[in-house]
């Protein structure tokens, strides 16, 4: 396997490293599942009567379920944040905007600048994704940005592989992905669990918009 190159903070990560890990994106979780990934999203929020109008991509890569979640909602507002300029300056040649009525933000950024740029006035977005981002950040990283995202999105639609799913890779497709962190599912609960509830696989709400009284979740067996 070619050895990559990593860059620190908002340079993310080099073509190499794109032309490496990215080599199949269409047997890629996120990539080629991406339609039904945001056609779920779509039927739980609907379900619940939640309205989701402004989106945010917390490290859109290749930009392929950024775009299906924009087609889907079509929300007034979004914003997407890349830190490889490689992977951002390929999303930024497509036009990802699903209509003339979604103001859409791009930024070359990393989520920890991100979530450390103060702002005058903080935007909050109803639905926030975070897909393969986790496992690249550090544990104080990530002690950093978790409040932060509880604060700025309502709901956050979250994956990131831990040790076993890692390990798995490995051994039954023959991929190490040299930069991603291995972590235990209890590690990564622990950073999680003090800022957002879970209310379905991979969707978590926030405990500082939400609380079990005011959640359009209320089927409470399954809040936890």
């Amino acid at each position: 396997m070619k050895k990559t190159k990593c860059l620190e903070g908002a340079e993310g990560f080099s073509q190499d490293y794109w032309d490496v890990n990215y080599a199949d994106p269409e047997e890629m979780d996120n990539i080629v599942n991406a339609r039904e990934h945001a056609a779920y999203m779509k039927a739980i929020f609907a379900l619940e009567a939640v309205d989701i109008s402004s989106v945010i991509d917390l490290g859109f890569g290749l930009g392929i379920l950024f775009e299906e979640v924009l087609k889907t909602f079509i929300p007034y507002r979004a914003h997407g944040i890349e830190p490889s300029k490689h992977a951002y300056d390929l999303v930024a040649k497509r036009d990802i905007r699903p209509a003339e009525s979604t103001k859409l933000v791009m930024e070359n950024t990393d989520l920890v600048s991100w979530a450390t740029n103060v702002m005058k006035r903080e935007k909050i977005f109803d639905l926030g994704l975070c897909t393969s981002v986790l496992q690249y950040l550090s544990d104080e990283e990530i002690k950093i940005v978790m409040p932060v995202l509880a604060a700025r999105v309502r709901y956050l639609y979250l994956s990131v592989p831990t040790d076993l799913e890692l390990k798995v890779q490995i051994e039954d497709v023959k991929f190490k992905d040299e930069y991603a962190i291995h972590r235990t599912k209890e590690k990564y609960l622990k950073f999680i669990r003090p800022h957002f509830t879970f209310v379905s696989s991979r969707l978590l709400e926030s405990k500082i918009h939400f609380g079990e009284d005011t959640s359009s979740f209320t089927d409470l067996l399954f809040r936890f």
